[in-house]
């Protein structure tokens, strides 16, 4: 899979529909399911979605944790009860659930913003509120990332 990188905004037509971006609609090629999983972001007002391989791999998470546990409960009404399943048409874009546009204040235009092996919509000027509050916080913590070593990296000691 591609890394999913760069913001891209686009308009939202009257149906709700939104082109994804061809470099984002690129990374989903050659899974099962031709489209994303998309799903409210608990934390704040925006909207995560995903490809099937990486959906996947959250459901199998969950079952990582205690079984009838309230953090499993949470987690799996969170994420995957409120989870919808977005095919792309042939344009390459999606309807966008209003449920979904309601929770992210999302009106005429969607910032699709990567993440990695995840992509994020937010309604832009709220992530441009959020955006400069993580730079404020990352920056307060002095926050640094330890970088994995690249597979098959046999580094010895001496």
């Amino acid at each position: 899979m591609t890394l999913l990188v760069g913001r891209h905004v686009y308009k939202i037509d009257k149906k709700g529909r939104v082109s994804v971006p061809k470099p984002f609609r690129d990374s989903f090629e050659g899974q099962d399911f031709a489209g994303l999983y998309a799903y409210p972001l608990f934390k704040v007002a925006a909207i995560e979605a995903c490809g099937e391989d990486f959906m996947i791999r959250l459901s199998e998470s969950l079952e990582d944790l205690d079984l009838f546990s309230d953090e499993h409960d949470d987690l799996a009404a969170v994420i995957l009860e409120n989870a919808h399943r977005l095919p792309f048409d042939p344009e390459g874009r999606v309807v966008l659930p209003k449920e979904l546009l309601d929770f992210a204040n999302i009106t005429n235009e969607v910032l699709f913003v990567g993440r990695g092996a995840r992509l994020q919509m937010w309604e832009p000027a709220a992530y441009e509120i959020n955006r400069k509050q993580a730079f404020e916080r990352a920056r307060s913590r002095g926050a640094t990332l330890r970088l994995r070593r690249p597979p098959g990296d046999g580094e010895t000691s001496s």
